[in-house]
């Protein structure tokens, strides 16, 4: 899918150049300072089905991308997808390429019959709030608890 010169593409396991591009995007706009991946963990990474990548790129350069999770349900035998990242580098964000990731993710996975699409953001986030209301989000009155380790 090519919009405005920025081609959105969902990554697999021949495309880690491509994906260490976009996850170096995720990187500088979150300022996460992760971990560098080893190659055979990102292989396996882009291999494994329940997990998308899509990359916004202009040319070879990366501009942002979007990360999901699949998640087989046990009420019904269908999946949702977690958002789990959507990222746009700072220089070009407020032109689209977040709307254009975030609705290519829900039309792909309509095409692979997952309705249900959802994402988390924090309350005091007011720009992704914004963001996700603007793109058709419905809020849904959840608390999500941490239970990881301190």
């Amino acid at each position: 899918m090519t919009y405005g010169g920025v081609s959105i593409e969902r990554l697999g396991p021949t495309d880690l150049q491509r994906a260490r591009r976009v996850f170096a995007v995720m990187d500088e706009v979150f300022d996460a300072g992760a971990e560098p991946l080893s190659d055979a963990y990102l292989t396996a990474l882009l291999d494994h089905d329940a997990f998308w990548v899509l990359g916004a790129f202009d040319g070879r350069a990366a501009v942002g991308g979007i990360t999901a999770h699949e998640l087989p349900m046990t009420r019904h035998e269908r999946s949702e997808l977690f958002i789990y990242d959507l990222a746009v580098r700072e220089d070009r964000q407020r032109r689209g390429i977040g709307r254009r990731l975030a609705l290519a993710l829900v039309a792909l996975a309509a095409e692979q019959g997952i309705d249900v699409v959802f994402v988390a953001a924090d309350d005091e986030d007011g720009h992704a709030l914004a963001f996700y209301e603007a793109i058709g989000g419905r809020p849904a009155p959840v608390t999500m608890f941490d239970l990881g380790s301190r």
